[in-house]
């Protein structure tokens, strides 16, 4: 059997995850070859720039397997033409772009570009080197380092002058620096892929295999990847592999019938979205997404994929109201084909890429979504802690006054925090559709506003968890999440502003200083409450530990100072500031025993909260100022 006949096997036994290699348009000898799976059309032609638009070739479909393949011979090279594929089916034809493309002109054309080239050279073997060996000890994963994620919109991060996309290219020499200085691990995108609609946010994708074409080339792509790898940062792509849009270039109906999708009106189509979900239990379409996710870590060195809407691949009632679903024969509303092709997925991509991260987006409360496959989970590392960000941002949204009667925003996720290996997301999703910017979700006056935020965040960064900020909240930038347009970045003229940057900076590199926030985030042994019930006070204390180093945190949202007695070691003599949120809204007013116990008062002002170290007379202790630790 020849190596095309071996691929084409295992495309159709839904096992060919290198098929990008066998479909699509490739080099071969002194040519191109041409191939796309179309089972049921009638006949497929080819076009573009280097056939004549009106001037189409045959496709033949020299077996029974729905692949139809061209060669073109040719001593020229072909790259950037544009090129389509012309569906015939029931008299009717079909203007398609490839499936398989890797660059593509995107929007309402959606023509298809040769891009056969994947000799990129790379200068990011340090960073590859170091990542496998941060992976290479007792724990083998990411539960045990810091992960410190900046969430990211290309199009609307900073944009040239004139309002014109910056390119890839031109982004790398802006957002490496800004990321480094910042102190982010890593940056996820959204999505690249290549998108007709703008604002679906990169989420409705036409061309998977093609980053998107609004900023540059697949190499300018790669270049922005190396460029932020040399300096330390990992990046995540976010990825779509449970809908696509209606786009009649797109995956729609690909051969003149549902292929792509699945045929039954119970699964095709989600209602809200205007969108088709995949046919996950079809063998080829798990050919194509996991070669698709294995693609971006392989050929484009990406350091985790964010899945996105898991929640839509696991529930056949996903979307649907009663009677437009039909549950399975024992009469569970579980998608076992999507949780089938969920587990193939990330035993591949592990088994490819042990060291990377796969974080699943999934709003529902499905067990397992982080326990590894042969344990009976689906596989993931990360699942985005969705329930306390909606409740922790109500919250925040609240009077004071009546925060004491919703003070399980604060303690109830550590009921439920070691269940899951979660990130406690600041996502887009946040910060749109009139739920307000970060900032402004606080409550109260433009001060308060300032310091409630400084304080939310120090307890986010401080509860179990990795972490994640969506571009702009840094900055606490008041508008909404605009994808028209550029942050407001002139917001950095005004002082409140400006520090409010440095003191996320600064949190940012006390987070990273520190094994006691990370070291061990998916269990007990790394969380102690001190205080969690103190509704009355809207206060919470609680300890982060790493072996014998510990962390004392007190977070006060309540409109007024309060006061708590902290247990402290016999040996101590008492507690200093390491990180504050407010520079002098903390205070350590006295030690005492009580039956036996020593404790140390503290007084904490208003929307405030603070980092606290044990002084222990056992150690030669310098006691710093108040303020950052830079």
């Amino acid at each position: 059997m020849s190596s095309d006949n071996f691929a084409s096997f295992y495309f159709h036994q839904g096992t060919n995850f290198e098929s990008y290699f066998y479909l699509g348009c490739n080099r071969y000898q002194k040519g191109y070859v041409f191939r796309v799976w179309a089972p049921n059309a009638d006949s497929v032609l080819l076009v573009g720039d280097f056939t004549g638009w009106d001037s189409p070739l045959g496709l033949s479909n020299n077996s029974s397997d729905g692949v139809w393949e061209l060669y073109y011979e040719t001593d020229e090279s072909l790259e950037k033409q544009a090129y389509k594929f012309i569906i015939e089916k029931n008299g009717k034809r079909f203007y398609k772009g490839d499936p398989y493309a890797r660059f593509s002109r995107g929007k309402d054309d959606g023509a298809s570009l040769v891009f056969t080239s994947l000799d990129y050279k790379w200068g990011d073997a340090a960073w590859l080197k170091n990542r496998k060996s941060i992976l290479g000890g007792r724990r083998k994963n990411y539960l045990g380092v810091p992960v410190n994620i900046y969430e990211l919109h290309l199009g609307s991060f900073m944009r040239n002058e004139d309002g014109s996309y910056l390119s890839y290219r031109a982004l790398s020499d802006i957002l490496v620096p800004y990321l480094k200085y910042m102190g982010y691990t890593h940056v996820e995108l959204l999505p690249v892929m290549e998108h007709p609609y703008d604002g679906s946010w990169g989420y409705q994708v036409c061309a998977f295999y093609a980053p998107t074409s609004r900023f540059g080339d697949p190499d300018d792509f790669r270049f922005l990847i190396d460029s932020l790898h040399r300096a330390g940062i990992g990046v995540i792509l976010d990825w779509v592999p449970a809908h696509f849009p209606k786009d009649a270039w797109g995956l729609f109906e690909f051969d003149g019938t549902p292929l792509y999708e699945y045929q039954g009106s119970d699964r095709m189509e989600s209602a809200s979205w205007g969108t088709r979900f995949f046919d996950l239990g079809r063998e080829e379409i798990q050919s194509f997404l996991i070669s698709n996710a294995l693609y971006y870590l392989k050929e484009f060195h990406v350091d985790g994929l964010r899945v996105d809407a898991v929640a839509s691949m696991i529930y056949l009632d996903y979307d649907k109201a009663p009677g437009e679903w039909v549950p399975n024969t024992d009469g569970t509303n579980e998608n076992k084909e999507g949780t089938s092709f969920i587990k193939k997925l990330n035993k591949e991509v592990f088994a490819r890429f042990p060291d990377v991260l796969m974080i699943a987006e999934e709003s529902a409360a499905f067990g397992g979504i982080t326990r590894p496959v042969h344990e009976g989970g689906l596989g993931f590392n990360l699942k985005w802690n969705m329930g306390f960000a909606n409740d922790f941002y109500d919250y925040v949204s609240l009077d004071p006054v009546f925060r004491k009667y919703h003070h399980k925003a604060l303690n109830f996720p550590l009921m439920y925090a070691f269940s899951e290996n979660y990130c406690l997301p600041i996502s887009h999703d946040e910060v749109v559709h009139g739920k307000k910017s970060f900032i402004d979700k606080m409550f109260g006056s433009y001060e308060d506003k300032f310091a409630e935020a400084r304080a939310a965040l120090l307890l986010i960064m401080t509860y179990p968890g990795k972490k994640m900020l969506f571009m702009g909240t840094e900055f606490a930038q008041f508008r909404e999440w605009d994808f028209e347009n550029s942050l407001e970045w002139f917001m950095l003229d005004y002082p409140k502003h400006r520090a409010f940057r440095e003191y996320v900076r600064a949190l940012n590199s006390f987070y990273l200083s520190r094994r006691e926030l990370w070291s061990y985030d998916f269990s007990g042994e790394g969380f102690e409450w001190i205080y969690p019930d103190e509704a009355e006070k809207n206060t919470v204390a609680y300890k982060r530990k790493a072996g014998r180093d510990e962390l004392t945190v007190i977070v006060n949202l309540s409109g007024s100072e309060q006061y708590l007695k902290i247990p402290i070691k016999q040996k101590s003599v008492g507690l200093e500031v390491l990180f504050e949120s407010s520079s002098g809204a903390s205070q350590a007013l006295s030690v005492f025993s009580d039956n036996g116990q020593k404790y140390t008062e503290i007084k904490i002002d208003a929307f405030s909260a603070a980092i606290f170290n044990e002084i222990s007379l056992t150690k030669n202790y310098k006691i710093k100022e108040n303020g950052y630790v830079l």
